[in-house]
Parts: C-alpha cells; structure tokens; sequence
C-alpha cells in the first residue's frame, strides 16, 4: 500500500537503496555451525551442587534449576567449608566421593566391569567403565570453595618423575571434578592431567562417558553477582552476542610467552573473520584507562597481576552475556574481591562468563584461546564445551565461571535477525555492521561498502553504523568526511566510551584539515561531558596547541598551569 505522504519516484528511490544494500550484504553471511540437539531440555544433562552451609548457595542452586528446568533429582546439597580453599582430605571425603554416590544413585551413571588383560609388568585386572551418562555438566553454586590446597604430606608412585614445579596436588575444585567420571581410577594428583577432549570440535564427544565432565561454577564476589550470571547468560541467548572485541597483546618475541600471543592474535583473526568489530593492541603495556573500551562483547588480554585500564573505571560497558577473560598465573586468586586479580572483578563490572586461575598453572597449562573463541564463536558450542574444549590439561588450576550452557551463538543469524526485527531492537544494527565486516574482510572494496552505507536507512539512525561509515572514509584517505560521520554519530544516542572514542576522533581529523576552532570546542566538549577522563593531560595538550593557534592566550596560559600541575603531581607519586 502507498503511504500517501511519499510520491512513487520517492518510494522507487528508498528501494534501490535497500535493494543495493541487500545486494551488496548478500556476498556474505554471518557464520552458523548446527549445534547438536537435546532429547529434552539442556538442563537435563546438568547436575548442581550446592553448600548446605551457605543459604545464598540453596537459593541460587533453586534459581537455575528453575531457570534451566535442572530435574529435581539433580540437586545436589554437601556441608562444605565456607571459604575458598578446602584440603585435599575435605575435597575427597565431602565433594568428590559423595557427588559420585548421588550421581550413581540416581542413575545418571552406569557403569560396566571390563577385563583388562594381563601384561609383562601386571596382572589380568577388573576395571569399572562408564557405560551411559545422562549427564554431560556440573554446575557448583557460590559458596562451593574454589581451590583444593596443595597437601605436602600426600606421596603417590611417580611423583618424582615430574619436574620439581609440578609436584603439586593442589587444583582448582572444577579441574579436578572435571575427572569425576575417572572415580573408579587411579588418577595421579600430583601435576596436570592431560584433557583427551582437547581441541574436539565435536560437542558431542564432550561427555563423561570419554572421561570428562563439565564443570563450571556460578560465583563471584556476591552472592548478586552470581546470581546474574544466569539472568545474562538467559539475555544472552535471546538477543545473541553482539558488540565490539577487544585483543590486548604484548607483542613479545620471548620464545617462553610467544604462544600466548599467538593464541589472542588467532583469537583476534577468528572474530575478524566472522564479522566483528575488532580492536588489536599490539603495544608492550594492557589497554589504558583512558581508552575508550565501548560495547564489549569479547575482551581477552595478559599479562596484569591486578585488575588495570579500563576495567578500573566505575561503569564498564559489557554487552549481555559478554565473555572477559585476562591470562595472568593468579587471575583467580583472591576471588571473591571486586579489587583484586581478574575475575572477580571483571564478573562484578558486567562479564557473563569468564576463566581464570587459582595457582600458577605455567602458560602451557592456560586455556588455548584461539581455540576457546573458535569452538564458542564459530563452531557454537556452549560455554562449558568450549571452556573444556580448549584446555589441554585437567586436574590443575583453571577454574570455569558462569553459565556452562550459555550458548551465545547457538542460534541462525537469520533467524535471530529476524526476532529482532520484530521486536524493533536497537540490537540489529550490530548485524548489519557484521554483514558489512563480513564482505569487507572477503575483499570489497572500501568505496563499495561506503556507498552502501550511504544509502542504507537503517545509518541515518544508528551511532554504530554512522561511525563505521566515519571509520572507512578515514581509511579512504577522506578526513572531512570522516569528521561529518562523526559529528552526525555524536546525534544519535551512542553509548558514554563510544561518544568519548568520536569526540577524540572527531577533534583528531579537525586537527588534520587544519579546522583548529572545531577541533578546540571537541576537546572543550570532552572535558565537559567526561569529567573523570583519566588521561586529562593529553587533553590539556592538545587544547594548549589549538589555543596557541587560535591565539587564544588566556585559554593557553590555562593550559599550560594545568599540565604543570599535572607533572608535579606524577612527581609526588
């Protein structure tokens, strides 16, 4: 039907435009790897544990079974100690031997006796073997300790065998429960195990009837920020995963931490690949706290002992269901602290999933991070497949938090753009940005994707595709251009970090074109709007430079008082 307010030459032209978008978009199309089906609901594959001695652990227990419809039958209550770290001797007496009673008792697990045969150095044996397992994950619930302390006076056979370091028997609780299914075993404690489910990109096989089980904890630094863990992952799910990814590397050649960087270069190079918004650091130091880190969907970076940069700053803007992870030996010791380490605080800012570790687990025994973003992202597993999928070692120090079932990209593009669209939510600019990613990063040319970016409707509305658009003309060489992008994202309701990334950028090609008065009022309007900015001395500057230009004396002495207030005090510090 026509809308009488437009004449048909009008209508004729808003076709073409979408036509040439849809056109240009259809050369690619947002990755979707099928996910293996449920017989049932997922939360019938999944066992939780609770403290008995921590009300907040009952109640959260109660809310994700309700949440994820966890049979009844599959709660399970332990008295455990209260804190973090539990010994070796609590572990095996009150977690590990009795959640493989419950387990068998319900009939989550069978198991099958198997002769093994008899060999120059042993005797023909019986050996129980998991058969069938109705369950695939285990979810522990804030209160469960995180940490099972190293025993010095545990001896095993073989123990010396290890190099020195290794001689260790203390694990994070979900490493070493991940082995469960081995309860009928004679597993070795001392050092790491090496996970058989490393780099599978077959769900599937993620399964204790192959000898791991899925752990993964919802904790944190309260019991309300564990609680939120569910809530996010849920929104997650519905909405999909959208939003920026942020790569911090060192850029080392040392030959001892080079694999590290490798890992979240590859990382890096997988959500380009798929489309994303990616942001590389490749300097020696972690991002700032002056960066303006907008829209967070994925962050990985190393190498900080303590919480640094932008997560640092009051209000982090993590997407729903974001997953933040910072490789550092001790990232998850202490854990319940919204100040120190990693994890904690970056669950207490807004992550909903995340890694860490609780000992010193040597960069070999970390998480594959090229592998964990692959299996997420590309492949669409679930949190706790990847998280599991990307370890090469168990019974050692990572520890797994948020929803194990959270699947961000579990669900067709096409199908998700859709119940946006029907939805009217804002979220569908971040498809369209990474369908146009997606056909860049296959080779069209930058004036192509211009063009369509132009035209499309759905620009003149959205900060997020107008600052792309802002972004291409600077690679196009076009700074004026880009400043008007910019100018016009600045109207169009961009979140608090992306309105501070256009000012500086703005102020940046104003600069460039020799627009100094513009530029100068972008810096002024900075400060205003952003008080708190961290890094107000290379704010004051650049305004000094400008007011010199604009022989703007007063301002310039102004400046100049604030800079050398600004040294002294980096001298007292």
């Amino acid at each position: 039907m026509w809308h009488p307010s437009l004449n048909q030459s009008a209508l004729r032209r808003s076709m073409i435009r979408r036509m040439r978008f849809l056109l240009f978009l259809l050369g690619g199309s947002l990755v979707f790897s099928e996910v293996a089906g449920f017989a049932g609901s997922p939360g019938d594959e999944v066992v939780v544990v609770y403290n008995k001695r921590v009300p907040d652990s009952r109640s959260i227990a109660d809310y994700y079974a309700l949440q994820r419809q966890v049979p009844t039958n599959q709660i399970f209550g332990f008295d455990l100690p209260t804190g973090e770290d539990m010994t070796r001797s609590d572990y095996q007496t009150l977690l590990q031997l009795p959640l493989a009673k419950a387990i068998k008792s319900n009939k989550l697990w069978n198991f099958e006796t198997e002769i093994a045969p008899a060999t120059n150095h042993e005797r023909a044996k019986v050996i129980w073997k998991m058969d069938t397992s109705k369950i695939r994950y285990a979810v522990l619930c804030y209160g469960v300790p995180l940490r099972i302390s190293h025993d010095p006076n545990y001896q095993e056979d073989g123990m010396e065998k290890l190099r020195p370091e290794m001689r260790r028997n203390g694990a994070a609780v979900d490493s070493e429960l991940a082995l469960l299914p081995l309860i009928n075993e004679k597993v070795p404690l001392h050092g790491p195990i090496r996970n058989p489910m490393y780099g599978t990109t077959n769900e599937s096989v993620l399964n204790p009837v192959h000898g791991v089980l899925l752990v993964a904890r919802l904790d944190g630094p309260t019991p309300e920020i564990a609680r939120g863990l569910i809530d996010k992952a849920l929104q997650g799910e519905v909405d999909g995963l959208w939003g920026r990814t942020y790569f911090d590397l060192r850029n080392t050649t040392d030959p001892a931490y080079k694999p590290g960087d490798d890992w979240i270069r590859n990382a890096s190079e997988v959500c380009r690949h798929l489309g994303f918004e990616t942001i590389v650091d490749d300097n020696p130091g972690t991002f700032s706290a002056a960066f303006p880190m907008s829209q967070i969907a994925i962050y990985i970076g190393w190498y900080d002992a303590n919480v640094s940069g932008p997560f640092t700053r009051p209000t982090v803007e993590f997407m729903p269901g974001a997953f933040a992870y910072h490789l550092h030996s001790f990232s998850a010791h202490p854990f319940r602290t919204t100040t120190q380490a990693w994890v904690g605080p970056l669950l207490a800012k807004g992550a909903a999933i995340t890694m860490g570790c609780v000992d010193e687990p040597y960069l070999a025994g970390t998480p594959d991070l090229t592998i964990f973003t692959a299996r997420l992202v590309f492949h669409g597993m679930s949190f706790g497949e990847a998280a599991y999928a990307c370890q090469s070692v168990l019974s050692w120090q990572t520890t797994v938090v948020g929803d194990p079932l959270y699947r961000p990209f579990g669900k067709n593009p096409d199908v998700l753009k859709d119940e946006l669209l029907r939805r009217g939510s804002k979220l569908l600019e971040w498809y369209y940005l990474r369908l146009l990613n997606l056909n860049l990063v296959a080779g069209k040319p930058i004036a192509e994707g211009v063009a369509v970016l132009e035209q499309f409707e759905n620009t003149k509305i959205s900060a997020v595709l107008t600052e792309k658009l802002g972004d291409l003309y600077s690679a196009q060489g076009k700074p004026s251009s880009a400043a008007h992008a910019y100018e016009q994202a600045l109207e169009l309701d961009p979140s608090p970090q992306q309105r501070i990334r256009l000012l500086l950028n703005l102020a940046e090609r104003l600069t460039s074109v020799n627009q100094p008065a513009p530029a100068y009022e972008a810096y002024q309007k900075l400060l205003r709007e952003s008080p708190d900015f961290p890094d107000k001395t290379a704010i004051y500057k650049q305004l000094l430079s400008l007011a010199q230009k604009l022989d703007k004396k007063e301002d310039a002495e102004k400046y100049r008082e604030a800079l050398n207030a600004d040294a002294q005090a980096a001298v007292k510090k």
